[in-house]
């Protein structure tokens, strides 16, 4: 690890910085809180609903602004200043969420909806500036070392969190409530702080100096043409249809795991505690799988990630106790970084480096995109069948599609044709 320059470091460091966001808040305390006071009155199955809507409404936004922005950006040069407008955003909108009310569950959706966006759309501006820090050949070690970084920082964080709310009066707080509340401003504030290394070291190509409205010009412009190239580039294609479906299934789990564990009746401090295991059983694991990438391809890493991912939705549907969901949360520590970073060294590789912003844009889109449509199959199948285990089927679907998609992908084709394009 100490031997990443100064700008790997600091990119590196978002990870540790936007992790806080992607762990306290989406996957620990707002869904709990926001089932169990903000939407205290409503039924557990609306309670998922509307949770599930406000992530994939975010991530509809998302899905229509990234490929343009990205675009832009590249023209600008102007990627790290995207970045750093909507991580302001997700911060403002995150120090808000303590001071709404018990009931007031509407509102809390809508500053959850707004953080999100801050949250994901910064994200394909972060992974577009890692064609500036490494070459190609380091892809896949820095990639897992942001994942590494934003596992152990966020479960830091995390782990202060649930110190707090189970503790209060260690802290001076009156009581769990005021902790959580306080935890979303120790977000905000850790979120801000970790951002600011990639603001000062980090260092893109310079875009052109051209108005608002003619970079958006051409960022349409150049979008449409992303969409022919596309066509000539199959394999990069190929891949984001495999990205598409497998990681909405992931961000489903990530998003909605503490919802559906209360559902079965687990403690709310039982699957806090799983997630924190994931945090940190992820903080080696992720390194470990950028090793694999290196020896045996990031194709190969990610096939081993997605054959765990579907035993562990198959255990899930029969799950009972407390016991299993922290078995699952150590078997789900040990390949969730790995599939992310694998993933986004391995498009790294089926991209044209110039056009990393666009792409990256396109990459988070995709994800964003499948975000859309996991929370809400699982709400829907869940409402439907009446049964929170039904709707995991969704997810199997999910990931045997993806893994199909992905049998596609040839990695020297799609470079040679890479090459052919730049």
């Amino acid at each position: 690890m100490l031997k990443h320059s100064r700008s790997t470091w600091s990119w590196a460091l978002y990870d540790w910085a936007n992790s806080a966001f992607a762990t306290t808040v989406m996957a620990g305390f707002f869904p709990v809180f926001f089932k169990q006071y903000w939407a205290v009155d409503l039924p557990d199955e609306q309670s998922t609903f509307w949770l599930g809507l406000a992530n994939s409404l975010s991530s509809l936004l998302i899905v229509a602004l990234a490929p343009l922005l990205g675009a832009v950006a590249d023209c600008w040069g102007a990627r790290k200043k995207f970045l750093l407008t909507f991580t302001t955003f997700g911060v403002l909108m995150t120090a808000l969420m303590p001071w709404v009310g018990q009931g007031e569950w509407l509102l809390a959706a809508l500053l959850y909806f707004l953080a999100t966006v801050g949250f994901s759309g910064s994200l394909g501006f972060y992974d577009s500036l890692i064609v500036f820090i490494t070459r190609p050949e380091g892809y896949d070690r820095v990639s897992a070392f942001g994942f590494s970084l934003g596992y152990l920082g966020g479960g830091l964080l995390f782990a202060f969190n649930v110190w707090m709310t189970v503790q209060p009066e260690f802290f001076g707080l009156a009581d769990a409530s005021e902790a959580v509340r306080l935890s979303f401003i120790t977000v905000a504030l850790w979120w801000a702080l970790f951002t600011l290394p990639l603001s000062l070291f980090v260092k893109e190509r310079p875009g052109r100096h051209v108005s608002a409205l003619k970079a958006a010009r051409g960022g349409w412009r150049q979008l449409r043409e992303t969409f022919r190239h596309l066509r000539a580039l199959r394999m990069t294609f190929y891949f984001l249809l495999a990205y598409w479906l497998y990681i909405d299934a992931v961000d489903t789990i990530v998003r909605m795991a503490v919802d559906y564990g209360l559902a079965l009746g687990l403690a709310h401090e039982s699957l806090l505690m799983a997630l924190l295991i994931t945090q940190f059983v992820g903080v080696p694991a992720a390194l470990i799988f950028g090793r694999i990438g290196e020896r045996i391809g990031p194709k190969n890493g990610i096939y081993i990630a997605l054959a765990v991912y579907t035993g562990v939705v198959f255990w899930a549907m029969f799950m009972e106790t407390a016991g299993d969901f922290y078995a699952m949360a150590v078997t789900i520590g040990l390949v969730q970084g790995g599939l992310q970073s694998l993933s986004r060294s391995l498009y790294a590789r089926l991209i044209p480096p110039d056009k990393s912003g666009e792409f990256f844009g396109f990459f988070n889109m995709m994800s964003k995109f499948a975000a859309v449509f996991g929370p809400v199959m699982v709400g829907v199948t869940g409402v439907l069948t009446g049964s929170n285990r039904a709707s995991l089927v969704v997810l199997l679907v999910l990931f045997g599609a993806g893994a199909w998609f992905l049998s596609r992908v040839d990695v020297e084709a799609g470079r040679r044709a890479i090459s052919g394009h730049t």
